[in-house]
């Protein structure tokens, strides 16, 4: 299976941008994007008709992120909800297009909302997962996003058990910090090529945690997660953790780190986890005593930083952030998370 990738979550800080931007040139040229043929005739894009749409006024907004939302023609039952956050360097419609969420959506009949970043925060349109300001219960990014879910909530009926969460690089970290944050707002989250919620405090320990890791015990992880959800949850969410062995960009540490979190979170031992061998890699699952997995971490060989997607279908526009391949990161989510029982 061959994976390539280009990502990478950083700030709008001045001095650091500079930076950034330099690093990020050196490794463009390692990094090769999927395009299509300049050669043959490049059919046009198929765009589900509804489409994603801005949604104004679901809250005071104190991020000043954007909401986009798409509501099938034809919902299923239960009413679902599943929240979406893009990486560094993609809009949601790029992410959504490349993803195939909106068509899956469609096919499944669930709801869709798309938080999305604006330059004025984070020129590299990251979410700011690593500013204490931008995660803290009931405030900035972290407050504008459970708005919209609220919003989301009330406008489409949606049952509150079912209520998922899926989050690439920077958008998996500020989907980490709503899950712990928030644990009993969501049945599930996937959590792709990401950090742990309180890996880094400003832009420069982000780059530094991204590169190395972060030296935490388990305990450690855990404390931070328990400290952000003031209220507690006696029902935690269950967690896939997605991450490749190639990452170049946020480092396998990361995803141990995560996974420590998690595992402390609900109190399982690293030894309960069934190991599984499977053709993308290895696969660990955490399973409760009805035999439901409450935990899954995918450490997947020859991946890099990126969403596994299949390989697009005739009519549809590839774009270059996402990482193609046998297996699809929404298609997984969807089969072992959110397809009702």
């Amino acid at each position: 299976m061959r994976f390539k990738l280009s990502m990478s979550p950083f700030s709008a800080i001045l001095r650091s941008q500079k930076r950034w931007k330099r690093s990020l040139e050196k490794a463009m040229p390692k990094f090769r994007f999927v395009e299509p043929s300049k050669t043959a005739k490049t059919p046009k894009p198929r765009i589900p008709r509804s489409g994603l749409v801005p949604v104004q006024a679901f809250g005071s907004n104190p991020g000043r992120l954007t909401m986009l939302e798409y509501a099938p023609p034809k919902r299923r039952d239960p009413p679902t909800l599943v929240v979406v956050l893009h990486g560094c360097l993609q809009t949601a419609r790029q992410f959504d297009q490349g993803s195939g969420w909106s068509q899956m959506a469609r096919d499944k009949g669930f709801v869709l909302v798309y938080p999305e970043q604006r330059k004025e925060n984070n020129q590299n349109l990251c979410f700011n997962w690593f500013r204490p300001s931008m995660v803290a219960h009931d405030r900035g990014e972290l407050m504008s996003i459970r708005q919209m879910i609220d919003h989301a909530i009330d406008r489409h009926g949606i049952d509150r058990g079912r209520v998922f969460i899926q989050g690439l690089s920077a958008g998996g970290a500020m989907a980490n910090a709503l899950l712990v944050t928030y644990p009993h707002l969501f049945a599930a989250g996937q959590v792709v090529g990401a950090l742990p919620y309180g890996a880094a405090r400003d832009a420069m320990t982000a780059l530094s945690v991204m590169k190395s890791g972060s030296k935490r015990s388990r305990g450690e992880w855990g404390d931070l997660a328990r400290g952000a959800a003031r209220d507690g949850a006696e029902n935690l969410p269950c967690v896939s953790i997605w991450q490749g062995r190639a990452d170049r960009v946020v480092v396998p540490a990361n995803a141990d780190a995560l996974l420590a979190q998690w595992l402390d979170l609900h109190g399982l031992e690293d030894a309960a986890g069934a190991l599984e061998t499977r053709s993308e890699g290895k696969v660990v699952v955490w399973r409760d005593a009805a035999g439901k997995p409450v935990i899954e971490y995918r450490l997947i060989e020859g991946l890099d930083h990126g969403l596994p997607v299949t390989v697009k279908r005739t009519g549809s526009t590839r774009q270059p952030y996402m990482l193609e391949g046998a297996i699809g990161a929404p298609q997984e989510f969807y089969e072992t998370f959110i397809r009702p029982r």
